[in-house]
């Protein structure tokens, strides 16, 4: 087994062997054994208890018939079992697959029956969710339940505490199957987004060293969390590639929670996404600067509307270093960077990523045009589990479709312009919804705002926007006129919204992303 692997990404690829826990683990054993590797709400766990939880968790997962390869599905808050059964399952040779803990009953039956998972290890709070589609798991021999009441299932505990400490790692490959995420599946069915061994080490040396710059000194607190590819890099790959200390939170990131977390531990790397920042901007318990021990703070997920950015630097003295990653290329390919930060666009690329952006005819796009952006680099996935014509259209050899729509800068940085799919096109010219949201939230009365596609009289499509005012705020003709206005101040005519609707919330994903679609009317003809 190959345990040092600060090498090149090529020279990694020749090694006969390689696995992606074990490198993770073994790198801080040697030297920081007794340092504190995860803070969670019930403790704090050292390098040396983490491999050893990782070893037991391996240990009792082999116990219960899984076999290499098999998948495990993973539907864990964060607390120290995540970690422990993520890197548990890799380090025995086994996939496990990670999914969003905020799901129905009917995704998590589509998900089991896809990944055809051996195994299930879930938190106890979610167990309930699970309980009405177990009976009928074609494929599903053990529940394993993390918490004290197991409700008739075995704790993880237990088969934890039965199991032996030490652990021989599996015969991987660089190019094995290492462990799956599904996509958010803010449109359509979620698709089981293949990684292998080597992706995850990929980030940690192109984007998390050089870029976000993370140190042995750092203790990181996402956000986000680990289900999410983000969230996995931010609180899991990251630390762990350098020997930072994470804090998890186990419940959902509310304002009050988050700053609680910022006052009590004090991190130095905070990992966010926009809506959270403008949420916590308009808390009355945001800490003040002095309070705050913040270095670098980073958002994903969506784009980072600039006022956010530029509030977020004057209340903590810190920029937030708006960036570009997916599931489908793991975390972070395009971004800002420290001493070079332009809010309103998502940065460069990451040296070691190249991207390109292509228009309709699949041209180049030239400088200032609009186009459809695509990545390649080392950490995409391998392919959509069963899905061959979704892998067809978004893995094209070296390159990765991201479904974005871009334009770059004559000085290299890039713009997002909206989904490829959320893209209007008003009186022949596009329009980016995006672009139109960032002006709306820009006005002191919002706090939220989407914008959609919408057939006016004529069956002509037009921006239509779905405002949620700040708390104190009364919506009133005056106000939809006074919004219309703004926008027609700062962008061109066409992209006003000529239909503005008051909402006391937006439709999101778990990870924080407006599902947009779920706003738009169906188009065409009504079908009763």
């Amino acid at each position: 087994m190959a345990e040092n692997s600060h090498g090149s990404e090529s020279a990694r690829h020749h090694m006969h062997y390689y696995n992606a826990a074990a490198d993770l683990i073994e790198r801080n054993l040697a030297v920081r054994r007794e340092k504190i590797a995860y803070i969670d709400d019930n403790g704090r766990y050292t390098f040396g208890e983490l491999a050893e939880r990782v070893n037991r968790c391996a240990h009792a997962l082999c116990e219960l018939g899984a076999t290499l390869e098999s998948r495990i599905m993973v539907c864990l808050s964060d607390t120290m079992d995540f970690p422990s059964v993520f890197l548990g399952a890799i380090k025995a040779g086994l996939v496990p697959v990670a999914v969003n803990t905020l799901l129905t009953s009917g995704d998590y039956d589509f998900m089991l029956r896809d990944s055809r998972a051996r195994i299930l290890v879930v938190s106890e709070s979610l167990l309930p969710v699970f309980k009405p589609i177990l009976d009928g798991q074609p494929f599903l021999s053990h529940v394993v339940v993390s918490g004290s009441s197991a409700s008739g299932e075995p704790r993880l505990a237990e088969l934890m505490a039965r199991a032996k400490n030490e652990f021989t790692v599996a015969p991987t490959r660089p190019d094995d199957a290492c462990f799956w995420l599904y996509s958010s599946g803010s449109t359509g069915t979620p698709k089981g987004t293949v990684h292998v061994q080597t992706s995850m080490v990929a980030t940690t040396e192109l984007y998390a060293n050089p870029i976000l710059g993370i140190e042995e000194s750092d203790v990181v607190f996402s956000a986000a969390k680990l289900f999410f590819a983000y969230g996995l890099g931010n609180g899991l790959s990251f630390p762990l590639s350098v020997g930072a200390t994470t804090v998890l939170l186990g419940e959902r990131p509310t304002p009050a929670a988050v700053c609680r977390i910022l006052r009590q531990h004090r991190p130095t790397i905070f990992y966010g996404v926009p809506t959270l920042y403008g949420a916590l901007l308009a808390s009355s318990e945001l800490p003040n600067r002095a309070e705050l021990n913040l270095r670098r703070c980073t958002s994903a997920g969506e784009a980072l509307p600039p006022n956010i950015g530029r509030k977020w630097l004057e209340h903590t003295g810190v920029d937030i270093l708006d960036g570009l990653g997916s599931t489908e290329m793991l975390h972070i390919f395009l971004s800002n960077r420290p001493g070079d930060v332009r809010y309103g666009t998502s940065g460069k690329p990451v040296p070691g990523y190249e991207v390109r952006l292509l228009d309709e005819d699949g041209n180049k796009a030239g400088t200032g045009e609009i186009g459809e952006l695509q990545v390649s680099g080392p950490s995409s996935a391998a392919y959509y589990w069963n899905n061959r014509e979704k892998s067809r259209n978004t893995f094209l050899g070296a390159w990765t479709r991201s479904g974005d729509k871009y334009i770059e800068s004559e000085d290299g940085f890039f713009t997002y312009c909206g989904r490829a799919d959320d893209m209007l096109k008003v009186s022949g010219i596009w329009v980016s919804p995006f672009e139109v949201e960032a002006v709306l939230v820009s006005h002191e009365a919002v706090l939220e705002a989407a914008v959609v596609g919408h057939a006016d009289g004529n069956g002509l499509i037009k921006p239509k926007a779905f405002v949620v005012l700040r708390a104190e705020i009364v919506p009133t003709p005056e106000l939809t006129v006074g919004l219309q206005q703004h926008v027609k101040t700062h962008l061109a005519p066409h992209n006003y919204p000529r239909w503005i609707e008051f909402v006391p919330e937006l439709p999101k994903t778990a990870t924080g992303k407006i599902q947009r679609f779920k706003l738009r009317e169906p188009l065409g003809h009504d079908p009763r």
